[in-house]
Order: C-alpha cells, then sequence, then structure tokens
C-alpha cells in the first residue's frame, strides 16, 4: 500500500478542484483565480475518507450576518486541517466549528455528485483508482 504525505492529498485536491466540483448554487461564482471557493464541503469530505478523523462546520459572517458555512476536518488530537480557508475575503470571518456526523452519501441531500467528482479525480491522481 502506497504511503501519501498531507502534501499529496492536498495537491491532488487542488489539482481536482474546477466549477463541477463547487457547491452548485454558487458555481457562478467559482474562478480558477480562487479555485478554493466553495469546495470546502467536499473537500472536507475526501479529506475525511482518505485520512478519517472529525468534520467541522463553522458558519461564515459577513458584518456579523451570517452568509454561509464553512467545513474543515479535525485529525486526531486536535490537529485542524482546512484546505480551502483561502477563499474567503477580508469581509468574510469563519466563527464557531461544530463536529457534524456524517451521514452515508446515500443520504446526502445534495453535493452528491460534486463530491463523487472530487473524489474519483483525487484517487486517479493517487493512483488509488
Amino acid at each position: 500500500m502506497a504511503t501519501y504525505l498531507l502534501t499529496d492529498i492536498e495537491q491532488a485536491l487542488r489539482d481536482s478542484w474546477s466549477a463541477e466540483t463547487c457547491t452548485p448554487e454558487y458555481r457562478d461564482r467559482w474562478t480558477p483565480e480562487n479555485p478554493a471557493r466553495d469546495q470546502c464541503g467536499v473537500t472536507a469530505m475526501v479529506l475525511n475518507d482518505l485520512l478519517g478523523g472529525e468534520l467541522i462546520r463553522g458558519e461564515v459572517h459577513v458584518d456579523g450576518v451570517r452568509t454561509d458555512f464553512h467545513w474543515w476536518n479535525r485529525l486526531g488530537m486536535g490537529v485542524e486541517i482546512d484546505l480551502t480557508r483561502e477563499q474567503f475575503g477580508p469581509e468574510e470571518v469563519v466563527v464557531g466549528g461544530d463536529v457534524i456526523v456524517r451521514p452515508p452519501v446515500s443520504e446526502w441531500r445534495r453535493l452528491q455528485e460534486e463530491y463523487a467528482i472530487l473524489r474519483d479525480r483525487v484517487a486517479e491522481r493517487l493512483g488509488l483508482g
């Protein structure tokens, strides 16, 4: 079985992002200049597939008002990994962070297709599939 560094996994994820893998209702604001934009949910799920740990969800606030949610990962010993944090502008602040229990993919109401595309691209780049 191959061994991967977190940098290998991060690069595979970053190389796999596109408008096809971002949140559908925000697809029109995704650009190659800010490739992490609206990739947090599917990225956190794929990283969870590969490394386990917990999924964390915080709120994105602008001027004190929640405008969205943001997802990232927590691994053992409380180590948090957020591969999409750079997506936010200076007016956007992530607050809080609750552990979210991940339902089976078949029960997801949204992002199934985007998750599957990202998962498969990352697996191909890592030589897993």
